[in-house]
């Protein structure tokens, strides 16, 4: 068996689904789908974006907010990377979400999503955005033994292959530990 070649495309796998959320000049909250994005430091998330209502915010209020999208929220997630924040001023509220204000960051934390890092904008040129992540925090409900549980997150990623979302799966190694074997 040979390989198939796609030619060059956006193929990563698995890629996050990343609901980013943000206070408009008003405190009117909004959100976006965003699937190319990924931590770059310890205290670092880079995202791809183009132009949106989510950019707008970001140059006013200078923070976002990046939510998990679950298992438990398709909809609602895949809904705010379908509707512009321009063209519909409710579209958080439509998608069924409430927002509490983060204590570190002036963006929302969107209730209905368990887990979100909390940043502010470092930089957005040329349609990166890198943020500085200065909280991460977490439902208890996703909570185990002091860490984010995915079992109980049931985060989803995007399947750029299929244009689907897919949940996440057992765990099959540990990190840092069964690669020693080799050494």
């Amino acid at each position: 068996m040979g390989r198939v070649n796609f030619g060059a495309k956006p193929l990563m796998l698995p890629q996050p689904v990343l609901i980013i959320g943000t206070y408009d000049e008003n405190g009117v909250p909004n959100a976006m789908n965003a699937a190319w994005g990924i931590t770059t430091d310890f205290k670092e998330i880079t995202i791809s974006l183009s132009d949106h209502k989510t950019t707008d915010n970001l140059k006013v209020k200078k923070a976002f907010t990046v939510s998990m999208a679950t298992e438990d929220f398709v909809v609602a997630c895949d809904y705010v990377g379908i509707e512009s924040g321009r063209k519909v001023p409710d579209k958080f509220a439509k998608a069924g979400f409430h927002a509490t204000k983060s204590e570190f960051v002036d963006a929302p934390l969107i209730d209905e999503l368990p887990m979100a890092l909390e940043c502010r904008v470092k930089s957005f040129e040329d349609g990166i955005l890198i943020g500085e992540i200065v909280n991460v925090s977490a439902d208890e409900s996703v909570v185990t033994n002091g860490n984010v549980d995915p079992k109980k997150l049931k985060p989803i990623t995007f399947d750029p292959c299929n244009n689907t979302y897919v949940a996440l799966g057992d765990v099959v190694g540990n990190a840092f530990k069964d690669g020693m074997s080799l050494k």
